[in-house]
C-alpha cells in the first residue's frame, strides 16, 4: 500500500486532482455511509429511534469539531513539508496531531459519558423511549469516541502525502463491517438478540475499531514518512503550536456549527420528535453532496499546499480554478436530484405516511442551496491550504449563527417548520457567495514570495 501516492507537483491539473480526489470523495462517502446505514436500519424501527440517534449524534459530531484543528493543521503542515521535501518534519507533525487527538478523546469521552443525561435533556424530549435510547447511544459512542477522533486525523495526514487510495480501501472495510453488523445487531439474527439503537451503536464502534487497526498497521509499515514516528516521545509544543495556529479557526468554526445545530434542533423539537427525525434524515441525505465536496476540498487542499510548499505558485492557483468548476457542476447535480426526487429518497429512511410530507419539504428547500454549499466547502479548503483558516471560519460562523434568529422569526410565520429549513438553506447561499468573492480578492492581492517567507519564518519559530 506504499506505492500508490499521486504526484501533485506535475502533470495535467484536472487529471491529477481527479486521481487524488475520487478516492478521497469515495472515502468521505464511505464515512458518511456509516451513519446513513444506521439511519436506514433504525428508520425501520421507527421515527422515535431516528430522533434518539439524531440527538445523541450531535454530541458525537461535536468531537469531530473539537479535534478539527488537529485534522486541518496536521494535513496542511504535513503537505507543506512533503512539498518542500522535509519528510522528518512531516512525520513529527503527524505524530503530534495523533498524540493530542488521543488526549482529547479521553477527556471528551469522560465528559460525554458522565453528562449524557443533561446533554439529552437539552432537547426537552417528552417521549421516554426517545430519551432512554438517546442516552444509551451516547454512552456507547462516548466511551469509544477515540476512534471517531483519531480515524479522521489518520485520513488527513495520509492524504497530505498524496496517498488517497489507502484511506479509501480502509474505509471500505469499515463500511462493509458496519453493513453486516447493523441488521444483525439492530433486529437480532441467529443467536444475536435484537438490540435496536444499542445495536446500531455497537456496530458503528466495532467498524470504527477495525478501521483504526488498519490505519495503525499502515502507519507502522509506510517507509518514507510515518514509520519514522516515535510515539514514545512526548508531544512537542513547538509542533503543536504550528498545528494549532493553522487549524484552530477550523475547530472554532466546527464547534460553533455543532452548537448552532443543537440550538436549531431544540427549536425544531417544538414541532415534535417527528421533526427531529426529519432533520436527522435530511442531514444524512445532504451528506452525499457535503461529504463529496469535503473530499474534493481535501484533495484540492493537498494539491495547493504541496505546490505552495514547492513554490509552484501558478500551479497552486490553477488548481483552485479547476476545482471550482468541478464542484459547481456537482452542486447543480445534487440540487436537481433533491428537488426532483425528494419522496423516493426520503422513503429510503422513513416510510411513515405522516412524516413523509415533512421530509419532502425539507429536501426540496435544502436542495436549493447545495451548489453554494459545495463552493463554500471547496473555498474554505483552498484558504486553509495557504494557511489562511481565519477568513472562512469567521464568515461561516457569522452566517451559520444567523440561522438561529432567522429560524425563530420564520418559524413564527405561515411557513412554520419550513421557515426553519429556509433559514438553514439561506445561510449556505450567503456563505458560499461571500467566500468565493473573498478568495478571489485574496488571490488578486496575494504575494506568494512575501507570504512564503512569512510562513517559513513562522514555521522556523515554532520548530
Amino acid at each position: 500500500m506504499t506505492n500508490i501516492k499521486t504526484d501533485l507537483l506535475k502533470g495535467n491539473i484536472l487529471k491529477v486532482l481527479l486521481a487524488m480526489a475520487l478516492p478521497i470523495m469515495a472515502t468521505s462517502l464511505l464515512q458518511m455511509a456509516y451513519n446513513m446505514t444506521d439511519m436506514i436500519w433504525i428508520g425501520r424501527v421507527g421515527s422515535n429511534s431516528v430522533a434518539a440517534v439524531g440527538a445523541a449524534g450531535m454530541f458525537v459530531n461535536l468531537s469531530g469539531g473539537i479535534s478539527a484543528f488537529l485534522r486541518v493543521g496536521g494535513q496542511v503542515n504535513v503537505a507543506h513539508c512533503c512539498g518542500a521535501g522535509r519528510q522528518e518534519d512531516a512525520a513529527r507533525y503527524a505524530r503530534n496531531a495523533l498524540q493530542i487527538g488521543v488526549i482529547l478523546s479521553v477527556i471528551y469521552g469522560i465528559i460525554v459519558c458522565a453528562l449524557r443525561r443533561p446533554f439529552i435533556g437539552f432537547f426537552r424530549f417528552t417521549n421516554g423511549q426517545v430519551i432512554h435510547e438517546a442516552e444509551t447511544y451516547l454512552l456507547i459512542m462516548g466511551f469509544f469516541i477515540v476512534f471517531n477522533i483519531i480515524n479522521p486525523i489518520c485520513t488527513a495526514v495520509i492524504t497530505a502525502t498524496g496517498n488517497s487510495k489507502t484511506p479509501f480501501k480502509i474505509s471500505a472495510v469499515g463500511l462493509i463491517t458496519n453493513l453486516i453488523l447493523d441488521p444483525v445487531l439492530i433486529f437480532g439474527i441467529g443467536f444475536f438478540p435484537a438490540m435496536g439503537v444499542l445495536g446500531a451503536a455497537v456496530a458503528t464502534v466495532f467498524a470504527q475499531f477495525i478501521v483504526f487497526l488498519l490505519y495503525i498497521q499502515y502507519l507502522k509499515n509506510e517507509p518514507k514518512i510515518f514509520s519514522k514516528m516515535n510515539f514514545r516521545q512526548m508531544p512537542d509544543k513547538k509542533y503543536i503550536a504550528s498545528i494549532t495556529r493553522i487549524g484552530m479557526p477550523a475547530t472554532v468554526q466546527s464547534v460553533m456549527f455543532n452548537g448552532i445545530s443543537m440550538a436549531i434542533g431544540r427549536i425544531i423539537a417544538a414541532w415534535g420528535e417527528a421533526a427531529i427525525a426529519v432533520q436527522k434524515v435530511g442531514i444524512q441525505v445532504e451528506a452525499i453532496s457535503y461529504m463529496a465536496a469535503d473530499g474534493f476540498a481535501a484533495a484540492t487542499n493537498s494539491f495547493i499546499a504541496q505546490n505552495y510548499g514547492a513554490q509552484q505558485y501558478d500551479r497552486s492557483r490553477a488548481g483552485y480554478s479547476t476545482a471550482l468548476k468541478v464542484m459547481a457542476g456537482w452542486g447543480l447535480i445534487t440540487t436537481a436530484v433533491l428537488m426532483l426526487f425528494p419522496s423516493p429518497i426520503f422513503r429510503i429512511f422513513i416510510n411513515e405516511e405522516d412524516v413523509i410530507p415533512l421530509g419532502i419539504d425539507y429536501l426540496r428547500i435544502l436542495g436549493a442551496s447545495q451548489c453554494f454549499m459545495c463552493l463554500e466547502i471547496l473555498t474554505a479548503g483552498a484558504f486553509s491550504a495557504y494557511g489562511k483558516t481565519l477568513p472562512p471560519s469567521i464568515i461561516s460562523i457569522i452566517f451559520t449563527a444567523m440561522r438561529i434568529p432567522m429560524a425563530i422569526l420564520l418559524g413564527k410565520t405561515a411557513l412554520g417548520l419550513n421557515g426553519v429549513w429556509v433559514s438553514i438553506s439561506l445561510s449556505s447561499v450567503f456563505t458560499g457567495v461571500i467566500l468565493v468573492f473573498l478568495f478571489s480578492l485574496f488571490m488578486r492581492k496575494f504575494n506568494p514570495e512575501k507570504d512564503a517567507a512569512s510562513h517559513e519564518a513562522a514555521a522556523k519559530s515554532s520548530l
